[in-house]
């Protein structure tokens, strides 16, 4: 039984030892971050960075730290792949773009909800009579008054259906 895994883990070589074309031995120090079966992920992080230079790195690092190296390094690699020129900056910059665009469109749907707001503070005013500088002779006419009457001769009678445009609300 222990003959059988001893095989099936010298064929088990991880992708960074069999791209050197070497055996892959218990303490390899790429085997964890860098299985057998995605070889292509090897492949970015050996073209640019080297294999020398990518072992040393994790060497330096302790050992809690060297996942989340082989995921940046990974993560680089497959950026510079993508954009050969800028990389991770290129992706940077356009996140910062569509950031800067949100930002704005944030800005304007509040300036456009204060004066929605205050469009309604001042029709729900003008329907209730109700206003800081209310002037006591004008007045909105009565349910009565607008019923009795349907012209006015007095301009400071407002009628509240006059007033209201439907339109505004369903459009």
């Amino acid at each position: 039984m222990q003959m059988a895994s001893q095989v099936a883990k010298a064929d088990s070589a991880c992708a960074a030892c069999r791209f050197q074309k070497k055996k892959c031995s218990d303490k390899c120090l790429l085997a964890p971050y860098f299985p057998q079966n995605d070889p292509y992920k090897f492949l970015l992080v050996h073209r640019l960075f080297g294999y020398g230079h990518v072992v040393k790195l994790l060497q330096d690092l302790r050992a809690e730290q060297r996942g989340d190296a082989v995921c940046s390094l990974v993560y680089e690699a497959r950026a510079r792949d993508r954009d050969p020129v800028y990389g991770c900056i290129g992706e940077i910059n356009d996140l910062q773009k569509k950031l800067q665009e949100v930002q704005s469109r944030l800005v304007s749907t509040e300036a456009e909800l204060a004066h929605i707001t205050v469009q309604h503070t001042n029709l729900l005013n003008v329907i209730t009579g109700y206003d800081e500088g209310w002037d006591p002779s004008f007045h909105i006419a009565s349910p009565q008054e607008s019923q009795d009457t349907h012209e006015y001769s007095d301009p400071h009678v407002l009628d509240p259906l006059q007033l209201w445009e439907p339109s505004i609300f369903w459009s």
